[in-house]
């Protein structure tokens, strides 16, 4: 039994999160663990922010408003994700044409992708966040409308995930955790995890 396994055997652990790409990730580290997703969390944000803090901002966020409170032996993971590219924070797309003016930025440039997570139990919170550089090749507009037809990246930041087809042909390289550009920085949760408990 792995250590991570046998110091949450005692705890029930939550992840607050929808995200099939997050419960595949945690469910990477062999714990046992329910998901709970929380429902319309407010994603807003003053736009005078400094974008690097935002995505902890919104992870403390979902996890202050979880829908119930957490019994004494529960622990809940909630994670926010936002890609910056020049100083514009990239969200989730509105429609087809947005998703393409975002990977229009995205082309032949560096972009940076920031996971925030905040583990949370009674009386206990920490937020912590993890950094990556992401690397594109030029994009052909034959190659963005080929991705969004067939991979409809609505619901991902940056309008991309890197698992897909356009992580495949298109990323050049990445500086810092892959996991983290797929929404969780699961080296640093196992960590932070093994502390917090």
């Amino acid at each position: 039994m792995s250590i991570l396994k046998e110091k949450t055997k005692n705890y029930r652990i939550i992840l607050g999160s929808g995200s099939p790409r997050r419960k595949e990730l945690l469910a990477g580290l062999d714990i046992e663990f329910t998901v709970e997703a929380n429902g319309n969390i407010d994603e807003s944000f003053d736009a005078a922010c400094d974008p690097a803090e935002i995505p902890a901002l919104l992870s403390l966020r979902k996890s202050q408003g979880f829908h119930r409170e957490l019994q004494s032996n529960e622990i809940l993971i909630t994670a926010d994700t936002l890609v910056i590219c020049d100083g514009e924070i990239l969200g989730k797309p509105t429609d087809r044409e947005d998703a393409v003016t975002m990977l229009q930025k995205l082309s032949a440039k560096s972009h940076t992708v920031i996971t925030a997570v905040t583990i949370r139990g009674l009386g206990k919170c920490e937020t912590f966040s993890s950094k990556t550089t992401v690397f594109f090749n030029q994009l052909y507009k034959e190659q963005i409308d080929y991705y969004i037809d067939n991979y409809s990246p609505y619901d991902k930041a940056g309008s991309y995930a890197v698992q897909e087809w356009i992580g495949y042909s298109a990323i050049s390289r990445i500086e810092g955790s892959y996991f983290n550009v797929m929404g969780l920085p699961v080296h640093q949760l196992s960590h932070k995890l093994l502390k917090f408990i």
